[in-house]
């Protein structure tokens, strides 16, 4: 599924940038080599990003 329509980002591929040590949408972007188009994405990402951060949270307990 893509994540962001206008540079062709899918879920693995935000899901990888994470895993990388993303901790913002932008960062999110620089893995990937764009730019945020119309940033409808920003905020899906940044749920993306919430999520892992409390499952390692919850790992860590």
């Amino acid at each position: 599924m893509y994540v962001c329509n206008c540079n062709g980002i899918r879920e693995r591929e935000v899901r990888a940038a994470i895993e990388a040590g993303a901790r913002r949408p932008a960062d999110v972007f620089r893995h990937k080599g764009c730019q945020a188009q119309c940033a409808k994405c920003v905020c899906e990402m940044r749920e993306m990003i919430i999520e892992r951060r409390q499952a390692l949270a919850y790992a860590a307990e």
